[in-house]
């Protein structure tokens, strides 16, 4: 799947490259991200679905086994137990596509990246002040 992906312009041309199954567990990932980060906007980024406030939120990408989902390793360092069960790496954690999505846990690591971005953003700006 991963090989023949072109290069999309929107979060919808990238979904819809999918699989209707894929496409459906991408489309309510999007929708909780959205609903848990209402402030972000959406873009593509390093090819990937992106939600950005004050820089990057979180990523995700649909591969062959597996949905990636990329809220940078701070998002995955303060959720390490929650992920436990998932493979990762410091920056990522997959989640196979035989096993339903965690919404619930997602939801609660965009939050944490919209909290940590925006104080990260109120730093600078006391820093330019």
């Amino acid at each position: 799947m991963e090989g023949n992906k072109k290069s999309v312009d929107s979060i919808d041309e990238y979904i819809s490259q999918f699989s209707p199954e894929v496409q459906e567990k991408l489309k309510k990932l999007r929708t909780v991200i959205s609903d848990s980060a209402p402030e972000a906007v959406e873009k593509i980024s390093y090819q990937m679905p992106t939600f950005a406030l004050h820089g990057n939120l979180v990523h995700f990408a649909a591969h062959s086994n597996h949905i990636g989902f990329y809220p940078a390793p701070s998002g995955i360092e303060a959720f390490k137990d929650e992920l436990s069960e998932y493979k990762g790496a410091k920056g990522s954690v997959q989640f196979p596509f035989e096993k339903p999505l965690p919404f619930e846990l997602i939801s609660k690591i965009v939050k944490y990246r919209v909290e940590e971005n925006k104080n990260k953003a109120e730093q600078k700006l006391k820093k330019k002040k």
